[in-house]
């Protein structure tokens, strides 16, 4: 048993049912030791009375979604308060530790004094498409109310290290055992199986961060490749997705279903835009891609040049040429045996579950020196 409170409250923007990513890693495993309420953003209803509606995922993880009554729209974080607080009045505020995806949620949490306030900084949300103007404000507040914080890779703590004095990186892990199965024989799911040919394949969210040209030229040049593209569009129109008949969207599927997907393909890409948005990523499909004992050929983001490119483990190319270059080269790899050793020995100790334990040996040392620790202005 870990020495954690008992209890934790997370505040979320991503709903616990979209993508299976690092918070659903982190806050199920964090359900082992504590007793975890994970809020997502509200949803608005025809039902007079506003609510908060939990439904249990695992024995001691309960997911609650807000369900803002819509005459109270324009109140929203004043109901938000007044929800809270009624959540807490039976419970004590001192028992609980506060995690936070999104700053956003200062806007009705600030005046709690748990027993401590984690802010594990995932993404620089306020470079992504949408994001709300007070988002970097509230972030600042956040960095200032925090005892600590986690940011989800090298790039963005280097971005956010003197902005705090208890600040520690955790890339992206993995579920090896997982991932690991696509390297046996698994039969390929219907919508996959039935497609023809060499796969490349991608899932993830289809976003504004997504290389759709880079996509579309390499249908274009190479019409005997099937480009696979799993995953939901999100904040762009699925108009501007190029439609060559090989290009195959199959949508969103469960984390379950992953590793029968990859079986099927040859190679698997990173291709995201160089952009704000992709400044500070650090896409958890890297490792999982190469546990699945899949060639890797990305975009040269930041947390996947290094360490992954520059030690040969992945390719990295900027153009939709250099992508096929590399693409050529590995379909001609009949054994991949040595890639393969020298991939797995590097991710040796990458998991979640030594991510979990090292960020709570962390939490553990902040509960123990609160108050001793200066924090960043």
């Amino acid at each position: 048993m870990k020495n954690i409170p008992p209890y934790l409250m997370c505040f979320s923007h991503l709903r616990w049912d979209f993508v299976y990513q690092r918070p659903q890693h982190l806050l199920s495993r964090f359900a082992n030791d504590c007793i975890v309420y994970f809020l997502e953003e509200p949803m608005f209803t025809d039902e007079p009375e506003s609510t908060i509606q939990f439904t249990r995922k695992l024995p001691n993880l309960w997911v609650g979604v807000p369900l803002i009554s819509n005459s109270e729209e324009a109140a929203v974080d004043t109901v938000l308060t007044q929800l809270l607080d009624k959540f807490f009045a039976t419970k004590t505020v001192e028992d609980f530790a506060f995690w936070y995806y999104t700053p956003m949620a200062l806007n009705f949490t600030s005046k709690y004094n748990p027993k401590i306030t984690i802010f594990d900084c995932m993404d620089e949300l306020s470079a992504f498409k949408n994001a709300p103007a007070k988002l970097k404000d509230l972030e600042k507040q956040l960095m200032n109310k925090a005892d600590i914080v986690f940011t989800g890779g090298h790039a963005l703590y280097e971005a956010k290290k003197n902005q705090h004095a208890n600040i520690f990186p955790f890339p992206s892990s993995i579920d090896k055992d997982h991932f690991a199965a696509a390297r046996g024989k698994i039969a390929e799911p219907e919508d996959q199986a039935k497609i023809k040919g060499v796969k490349l394949g991608f899932y993830g969210v289809i976003d504004e961060r997504f290389d759709i040209e880079l996509i579309r030229q390499m249908a274009d040049a190479r019409p005997d490749w099937q480009l696979v593209l799993i995953g939901p569009v999100v904040k762009i129109s699925p108009d501007i997705l190029p439609r060559n008949a090989n290009i195959h969207y199959l949508g969103q599927k469960s984390y379950d279903e992953l590793p029968a997907y990859l079986s099927g393909w040859d190679i698997a890409l990173i291709p995201f835009l160089l952009n704000e948005s992709t400044r500070f990523i650090s896409p958890t499909k890297t490792p999982e891609y190469m546990s699945a004992g899949r060639p890797v050929i990305s975009t040269p983001i930041r947390d996947v040049v290094h360490p992954y490119g520059v030690n040969k483990l992945v390719h990295i190319g900027s153009t939709a040429e250099e992508f096929i270059a590399y693409a050529t080269q590995e379909l001609a790899i009949s054994n991949k045996s040595q890639w393969l050793s020298r991939s797995d020995a590097f991710l040796a100790d990458n998991c979640w579950d030594n991510t979990y334990a090292s960020m709570t040996d962390k939490i553990q040392c902040t509960l123990k020196n609160k108050g001793k620790i200066s924090l960043a202005s």
